[in-house]
């Protein structure tokens, strides 16, 4: 599908485009993601019916945009939380040529790598509604679009919402970067992990990293660590602590909220040892799914370590 051919069409003919090849129906979602009766009460609805002055980016892109709705799809949105960090790559997926304000025609598009190039996936902005809520990614801002717009481009690329329910981190890196990523197991971890995850962080690698256990479960331990579950890392720094220094390593969760509770977390002793202006460059007190630990920390809770850049 030629996104500019198909959006001058419908500018021409004063319509908005509908998507037959990811009708809004049940196909598209998937048989097996929701009981029946609640596949037979969604609604599509376009953005414009949903708010009344929507924008498909306000304030540039930001990870805090992202938050996971009903479909186990925290490995494509932990690497897409990533994504937000480096905007050589971003400008790729999610091209400036559109919006609501100007040509706005119900199309849009978005790009990801497979199988050795880039592929332009066309939509509709018709996004399934359920008992007046998001169903699938909501956008944190209530007007923003970008998140629940590129997520639906993705389950077209992937046949259908259902078959976003559970994958691979690695995978979602590369089909939004088309990058070489590479991964380590935590329980076996690289002597010099700390100086890797810095390195990384330094050279603007995309980062994520996943918790063992079973992904549909979604259990949240008491430290406030979920099990089977995906997060983007965000940061990796050494500070002066104490007499000495700290490596520390700054993980987000997709969900928006839930937060590691241990040493280093927002409210934790550590920060009071730690120099005021160090402080307030990297502690951000906000329920928003963010939160800092040690690396023994990190090595503790999490089973993977994902990074991924444009060359090895």
């Amino acid at each position: 599908q030629d996104f500019r051919e198909l959006r001058a069409l419908c500018l021409s003919q004063g319509l908005l485009f509908e998507d037959a090849t990811f009708p809004a129906h049940t196909s598209s979602i998937g048989a097996r993601l929701l009981p029946q009766d609640e596949l037979r009460q969604i609604q599509w609805k376009r953005p414009t019916e949903l708010q009344r002055n929507p924008h498909l980016i306000m304030d540039g892109v930001s990870r805090f945009d992202i938050m996971q709705g009903e479909i186990g799809d925290c490995w494509m949105l932990a690497a897409l939380g990533s994504l937000t960090l480096r905007k050589q790559f971003l400008e790729n997926v999610l091209p400036k040529d559109q919006g609501f304000q100007d040509d706005y025609a119900g199309i849009f598009h978005f790009r990801f790598w497979q199988y050795g190039e880039w592929v332009d996936v066309v939509i509709d902005d018709r996004l399934p509604i359920l008992n007046g809520r998001y169903l699938f990614v909501h956008p944190r801002t209530s007007n923003e679009f970008w998140p629940s717009l590129l997520e639906k481009a993705y389950a077209k690329l992937r046949g259908s919402y259902q078959n976003l329910n559970g994958g691979y981190l690695s995978d979602a890196l590369v089909d939004l970067t088309g990058g070489v990523q590479v991964q380590f197991s935590l329980k076996d971890p690289p002597p010099d992990l700390e100086e890797i995850l810095k390195a990384a962080d330094r050279s603007r690698c995309l980062m994520g990293c996943s918790t063992p256990g079973q992904a549909r479960r979604n259990i949240e331990l008491r430290n406030g660590i979920v099990q089977g579950h995906a997060y983007t890392i965000t940061g990796a720094v050494k500070i002066p602590y104490k007499n000495g220094w700290k490596h520390i390593i700054r993980i987000w969760n997709p969900w928006g909220h839930g937060e590691w509770k241990g040493p280093w977390s927002d409210n934790s002793h550590q920060w009071d040892h730690v120099e005021p202006k160090y402080r307030e460059a990297l502690l951000r007190n906000k329920d928003d799914g963010e939160f800092w630990m040690s690396c023994e920390n990190f090595q503790e809770q999490f089973s993977w370590l994902y990074i991924c850049n444009s060359t090895p």
